[in-house]
């Protein structure tokens, strides 16, 4: 099947290298050069002229970062009518009424519209192992469910569009409620000298216990949040669509004010870039350090 892949980023270019390794054809562009000769250089066949990248696909794979650059490339940038036929399966994390509007433009453009945004990281994109959620028609799903397949094995077909987008905002919700519990919980034991590995034994036999608490604690503990897989800045922008989501429907709104508004304080303090761990140090400012310095 001949792909076209818009937006080679921290997940887009994972995503279509586990494409062509499952045998597809696949076509990349991204409007950065330096990614795109990143994607080169890795071997994944990509090209700056956007047009040719989407005119050659049956299925254009959006991995963008966000509604407002869709916006930009598909319905600013690209000649007009070259969708016409396509099947888009957009697969960034938007909110559900930024997927009913796209959707609502696709469909306009003569073309077909499925949502899959997925949870999971580049290691999960690396060996198909995403969790996807899917939705829009049954017709779209049942004719990109191979496709979705070969990134993850479990492929949910929510429902109408804008649910799977809602599913994985209210994922992300719970990635920073997590991560900001694991922090306030962390801050305290180390503060008052408690023997963290006691803790933790003890936590993981709890019914408290999350996987990611282990995945982030060498990076707390070492004060080391680069390389990331999914940076704070991207956590911001998810829970500020949650935000905006949960307003609407009226969910109460004081806890992801206050976590969002502790995660732009990470972020002004120069963690935007880094692993979106690093709100363990908007949450703990200085007094941790201090504390491992007098050891």
């Amino acid at each position: 099947m001949k792909i076209s892949v818009i937006g080679l980023g921290l997940m887009g270019l994972p995503i279509a290298q586990r494409l062509m390794h499952c045998g597809h054809d696949v076509l990349g562009w991204n409007r950065s050069a330096e990614r795109l000769a990143a994607a080169q250089a890795e071997g994944l066949n990509a090209t700056a002229d956007l047009n040719r990248v989407i005119s050659q696909g049956e299925i254009v794979v959006l991995t963008l970062s966000d509604a407002a650059a869709i916006e930009t490339v598909l319905f600013e940038q690209l000649e007009d009518g070259l969708l016409k036929g396509k099947q888009v399966i957009q697969m960034g994390t938007i909110s559900p009424d930024e997927s009913r509007e796209i959707q609502h433009r696709i469909l306009a453009a003569e073309a077909e519209y499925l949502e899959a945004p997925v949870l999971g990281s580049i290691p999960e994109a690396k060996n198909g192992s995403l969790i996807v959620m899917a939705a829009g028609p049954e017709a779209a799903y049942q004719h990109c469910l191979l496709l979705l397949r070969c990134l993850g094995k479990e492929v949910e077909h929510l429902g109408g569009v804008g649910q799977a987008a809602a599913m994985k905002l209210a994922m992300n919700q719970l990635i920073a409620a997590l991560t900001a519990g694991f922090s306030l919980s962390l801050g305290l034991i180390k503060a008052e000298g408690v023997d963290v590995e006691q803790f933790m034994g003890l936590l993981r036999e709890s019914a408290l216990y999350a996987p990611t608490f282990d995945k982030k604690l060498g990076k707390m503990l070492e004060h080391n949040y680069a390389n990331p897989n999914f940076p704070l800045k991207h956590l911001i922008k998810d829970l500020a669509l949650y935000q905006e989501a949960a307003d609407k429907n009226g969910i109460e709104p004081s806890i992801s004010e206050s976590m969002l508004a502790v995660l732009q304080q990470g972020c002004d303090a120069g963690y935007c870039e880094e692993d979106y761990a690093s709100l363990y140090e908007a949450i703990n400012p200085g007094f941790d350090m201090d504390v491992d310095e007098g050891c």
